[in-house]
């Protein structure tokens, strides 16, 4: 569980020793719905950034090729495994935002040339392994870095919206005064 939503549900539901399972009611129980739904968003967004980087060849001896290829035309070490995997593991907690924040640096740090080039490393792998012959490769890899880096923003930004309940009440207040 992330610790944003543990502290959400610390505020929501009160204390630990409150929630034993004798002790919920009906009332903490939808606490605990609405406040995993709010969350939601960012598991998913999580979940796929997790599933964009599982389409790439694994990095064991079959996939050195195509990492040291990825670092030769990006010019970042960012995305190598050895440099994501602590953040890799703990996104497979729910904890997506060094992932994020490591993967929006890597794109950050390239040069439009560096991105084509990473591009075409990627559509490569990903046409060999997806069977998508009729695609450019270029074209694949520039979609999935884009979907990459997007769905990195998503994990940030569903992360800073829900740790933040002065932010969440203005929006409320906000849309109940239109």
């Amino acid at each position: 569980m992330s610790a944003s939503l543990a502290d959400q549900l610390e505020q929501q539901l009160g204390p630990a020793p409150d929630r034993e399972a004798g002790r919920l009611d009906v009332k903490r129980v939808a606490g605990i719905a609405v406040v995993a739904a709010a969350h939601s968003g960012g598991y998913a967004a999580i979940g796929h950034l997790l599933g964009l980087l599982a389409a790439l060849p694994a990095p064991a001896e079959a996939g050195e090729r195509f990492w040291s290829d990825l670092w030769r035309s990006s010019g970042t070490a960012y995305l190598l495994p050895a440099t994501i995997k602590a953040a890799v593991l703990q996104s497979l907690t729910g904890e997506g935002t060094a992932l994020a924040r490591q993967i929006l640096s890597a794109v950050d740090e390239m040069t439009p040339p560096q991105r084509v080039a990473a591009g075409e490393v990627i559509g490569q792998a990903l046409a060999e392994s997806d069977h998508l012959p009729e695609l450019k490769t270029q074209v694949i890899g520039e979609l999935w870095l884009r979907d990459l880096e997007l769905t990195a923003w998503h994990v940030l930004h569903a992360d800073g919206r829900s740790s933040d309940p002065a932010g969440r009440k203005a929006f409320l207040e906000a849309w109940t005064n239109v």
